[in-house]
């Protein structure tokens, strides 16, 4: 209004000038546009104008605006307006420190995954529900996206106090949540860094807490680390491994071993477990108990495990008739519904009957999604492809997946052949293994066997197959021998290994 009086005491034209009014407690916007006119003498007459009602184009500007700083599914602040905050406040380094804490749930794609998309967007939601009545009114709660919140905390930050904050962030999230009628659970992990102690800008201190988080999540998930020196260097060598993981498969450095299966009363090998190495050009022959946890965690393990399938049944089409060969199949690769389709593609490539196929899983395969994964099995059961149940014995629910899947074949964990000889009760619980197996019309494979001594006690106890480094370490295909290994009471380890090559 203000400009309107003086660009009309200047008897100046004015153009597009926005005036608020609030009417009837509606706050209205007007655009005025004028411009003066004057009588045949020259004198001021006034000034003709127009004005427009524009309040939707008013409101629609400030909802664009706010959601250029705010997270559009959960209205908290978002990366951009709390790394703006975070910039702020670590430009007053002269003032008092402050926590961040970065926040990742736990089990959270599970819960993606079984119930859809909706149902994860509304779990996001009242999870920031309840993290906003932990927070308090001087911090600053943020979603970076995701399943990721971070909090700075600028008041109560002795290390007490902070230990205290993160023990209520996780307490928040352990009651169930109801989403369409269906209960599900969610922890948390959280990282925690200070400022400036930990990072004097917003890219160290935020790498900072992430390794924080990382660490956390590591250590057993729904607890807090703080950070320390030396996880940045873990978090860096994370990264790097990862960045190089994605290069691993068009470089070629993904490789296959191979180790065999043998029959426990003939020693004729029956087939072999497809294992996966990587050759990493810097840092040599990479075990995959280092790489495949990353792989899951950035979401490789999809294109890794179906190279896997493709590469095992490729090698195992030129094996001798018969001879099957087995692969391992991580939880998060039933998670994507892709897994059959992948399979049926590589017995197509390769040529390999599907009933020479074999897919291990491990019950953690069913504790995730036991509905969709029992699906998913099924399929692969349809297509003749065998299914195992890899390492058991050493779950919780074991037994109750037998009652639940048809499995082809029970593998006895490695644990309880190492106890074999010198324990009773490991022999009579790998005879009730051997026992419930024959009674649901499954084979026995005990794997982990480097004895002699273990290899006699497994086939007293009727074990069908014996896998080890008491006949072969898992070698690359060309120099697997798959012919007999010969008596396998009677075998030298050393001479055993040797026959295999």
């Amino acid at each position: 209004r203000g400009a309107i009086r003086s660009d009309a005491r200047s008897r100046l034209a004015f153009r597009d000038v926005l005036i608020p009014f609030d009417i009837l407690d509606d706050l209205r916007w007007w655009s005025f546009s004028g411009r003066p006119f004057f009588d045949e003498r020259g004198q001021f007459s006034g000034y003709r104008g127009v004005c427009t009602d524009v309040t939707s184009t008013k409101r629609a500007e400030t909802r664009i605006a706010h959601l250029g700083y705010h997270d559009a599914l959960t209205d908290l602040p978002n990366r951009a307006k709390f790394a703006a905050r975070l910039d702020d406040a670590l430009a007053h380094v002269d003032g008092p420190q402050f926590a961040l804490f970065s926040l990742d749930l736990d089990g959270f794609k599970s819960v993606n995954d079984r119930y859809g998309h909706p149902a994860g967007d509304a779990l996001l939601i009242d999870v920031a529900r309840r993290l906003g009545t932990v927070a308090g009114r001087k911090d600053l709660l943020a979603r970076f996206g995701g399943d990721e919140f971070v909090i700075m905390r600028s008041q109560d930050i002795d290390a007490a106090e902070i230990e205290d904050f993160a023990e209520r962030i996780i307490a928040s999230l352990k009651a169930p949540f109801v989403i369409d009628g269906y209960e599900v659970s969610v922890g948390v992990s959280v990282g925690i860094a200070f400022a400036p102690l930990d990072g004097e800008t917003s890219e160290i201190l935020l790498r900072n807490v992430d390794a924080a988080l990382y660490r956390a999540k590591g250590e057993g998930r729904g607890t807090f680390r703080f950070f320390s020196p030396e996880m940045d260097h873990a978090l860096q060598e994370r990264r790097t491994l990862i960045q190089d993981l994605r290069l691993a498969i068009p470089r070629g450095e993904l490789v296959l071993h191979f180790q065999p299966y043998i029959a426990a009363d003939t020693g004729l090998v029956t087939g072999c477990e497809a294992l996966i190495r990587w050759a990493h050009p810097v840092r040599g022959l990479i075990p995959p108990v280092e790489f495949i946890p990353l792989a899951e965690e950035s979401g490789l393990i999809t294109e890794i495990g179906a190279w896997v399938i493709d590469e095992a049944c490729r090698h195992a089409a030129d094996w001798p008739d018969g001879q099957r060969v087995s692969v391992n199949v991580s939880p998060l690769q039933f998670r994507d519904r892709l897994l059959t389709a992948i399979i049926v593609g590589a017995l197509a490539r390769s040529g390999l009957a599907p009933t020479r196929l074999e897919v291990e899983v491990t019950e953690t395969v069913l504790v995730a999604d036991a509905e969709g994964a029992l699906d998913i099995l099924r399929q692969i059961r349809a297509l003749g492809v065998q299914i195992a149940l890899d390492d058991f014995g050493t779950g919780y629910s074991s037994l109750s997946y037998l009652r639940s899947f048809p499995f082809d074949k029970i593998k006895i964990d490695k644990s309880f052949v190492d106890d074999l000889v010198d324990r009773r009760d490991t022999q009579v619980i790998v005879q009730a293994i051997q026992d419930i197996a024959q009674g649901l019309g499954m084979s026995i494979t005990a794997e982990g066997v480097e004895t002699a001594e273990q290899a006699h006690h497994l086939r007293l106890t009727g074990c069908h197959e014996l896998q080890g480094y008491l006949f072969s370490r898992p070698k690359p295909a060309d120099e697997l021998g798959l012919g007999s290994i010969g008596d396998v009471d009677d075998q030298d380890p050393d001479t055993t290994m040797l026959a295999v090559a």
